[in-house]
């Protein structure tokens, strides 16, 4: 059985989105790139909000930029190279290959796509992951924890949820991002 995997760069103050916008610095550099790279290439289906889905449709075509480093195109391979839901009610077309349109969050669905799935599957944005917390689909969290504070903004944690975890992994970078993996116990 696949794991459900809810992974956010996020604040030092646990913001996932900034109410400016601006999250922070800290996972720039190819260091951290690359090791986001290799935590999620075993990923073979994203589940993303439209505006998370709109942000990542960039990997769609970044292999094709100029110049573009080889962490970055392999980091495009692998995205392209999975399956995409996108859950949205406004939302009429996508722009990526392997890409389909759901208009609710089934619990059951991604259940099913779980048990079924010999991959991994990951839930991206604040709002997607609230729903799935709530119905207790996610197995783990990794968080990039960024050296800012920014006051405000949509929270990693939905508000008024309480998990048990255990941290299994960390690490830290020369860039100041700390990862955190967590497992639900």
């Amino acid at each position: 059985m696949a794991k459900l995997i809810y992974s956010m760069i996020t604040s030092l103050d646990g913001y996932a989105e900034a109410a400016n916008g601006d999250i922070g610095r800290g996972a720039e550099d190819q260091e951290v790139h690359s090791f986001i790279g290799d935590i999620f290439r075993p990923v073979r289906t994203f589940l993303y909000g439209r505006r998370m889905y709109e942000t990542m449709v960039f990997w769609e075509t970044a292999h094709a930029e100029p110049d573009v480093p080889p962490h970055i195109a392999q980091y495009a391979r692998d995205w392209q190279a999975a399956e995409k839901i996108v859950y949205s009610t406004t939302l009429e077309s996508v722009s990526s290959t392997k890409t389909r349109i759901q208009r609710t969050f089934d619990p059951e669905m991604v259940r099913k796509l779980k048990a079924e799935s010999d991959h991994d599957l990951s839930v991206d944005g604040p709002h997607l992951a609230a729903q799935a917390i709530a119905a207790g689909l996610v197995d783990e969290y990794h968080l990039f924890i960024t050296t800012s504070v920014v006051g405000g903004g949509n929270r990693f944690f939905p508000t008024g949820v309480r998990l048990d975890l255990e941290l299994v992994q960390e690490r830290a970078f020369s860039s100041g991002l700390i990862y955190a993996r967590y497992r639900t116990r």
